[in-house]
């Protein structure tokens, strides 16, 4: 064969193996599947520092910017503008419920218990503007919250009951899948959902699903039930974001010494 015949298969060669790969017109390269933390189990693992964005935490339905309640805090003492979290941004109060959720609000300062350092409860410990951290182990689930050392286990062996009703109630998992799904009850009645003065009581029902779509991200899912205020089931949805930054950990916020003032005050000799 002559060099000049050689040369050409040897650049036709070259052709098919660089261009065998190109997606034709109109298609576009496929994407591999984003890889998720596991457990030796093949079960996600959710342990990390997390923290949810946005302004839930002043109100879990949209709102818009306005004044706080002291005018002397100005702009500090002000509630940023936000969209909600709830579905539908509707909370299917029963008319009765619905007046006691005004009146919350226009007593929040005296009735919320996050300003009384009181613990968060369900679903509000994982959208305040505070840092958690999920340590999975083969068996349970705990999770502590920055927010006045508040913290809960989640039992993923047989359901188990609680003893008493608490601020952060009794948590049972079980998984579906790649979803973490745990079921709360026995919680004491006394939280609320946000600063805004949407409330629940000792009979509200909640079920969360956490499901990992990558290794830094959760989509956070809770479904609240209370036939005593609500008069259908109704649902939040946010994203957790997972703290990367150099030495991220959970720091202490015990905030009881901030609130003695205000709680115990009135009780000091005059």
């Amino acid at each position: 064969m002559h060099d000049r015949g050689r040369a050409w298969i040897l650049r036709s060669a070259v052709f098919v193996v660089v261009f065998a790969g190109v997606p034709s017109h109109g298609q576009t390269p496929a994407r591999p599947a984003p890889q998720i933390p596991r457990m030796p189990d093949g079960k996600p693992n959710f342990t990390g520092l997390w923290q949810a964005l946005g302004t839930a935490d002043w109100d879990i339905r949209d709102h818009s910017a306005q004044a706080g309640p002291f005018f002397q805090l100005g702009a500090i003492g002000a509630m940023p503008a936000g969209q909600g979290i709830v579905e539908g941004d509707e909370i299917p109060y029963t008319p009765e419920a619905a007046a006691q959720q005004k009146e919350n609000f226009k007593n929040r300062m005296k009735l919320d218990p996050e300003v009384k350092c009181y613990m968060p409860g369900i679903p509000r410990a994982n959208y305040m503007p505070f840092p958690f951290q999920i340590t999975q182990s083969q068996r349970d689930i705990a999770f502590a919250y920055e927010f006045a050392t508040s913290n809960r286990v989640v039992n993923m062996g047989k359901f188990k009951p609680g003893a008493v009703d608490t601020w952060m109630g009794t948590s049972n998992g079980h998984w579906e899948g790649n979803t973490l799904v745990v079921d709360v009850k026995d919680l004491n009645g006394n939280s609320w959902f946000d600063r805004s003065g949407n409330f629940q009581t000792d009979s509200t029902h909640i079920v969360e699903r956490f499901t990992l779509p990558d290794a830094d991200h959760i989509n956070y899912e809770a479904t609240i039930d209370d036939k005593a205020i609500y008069t259908r089931p109704w649902k939040i949805s946010t994203v957790l974001y997972r703290r990367k930054e150099k030495n991220a950990q959970l720091l202490e916020f015990k905030c009881v010494e901030f609130v003695e003032e205000l709680i115990y005050g009135d009780l000091k000799k005059k």
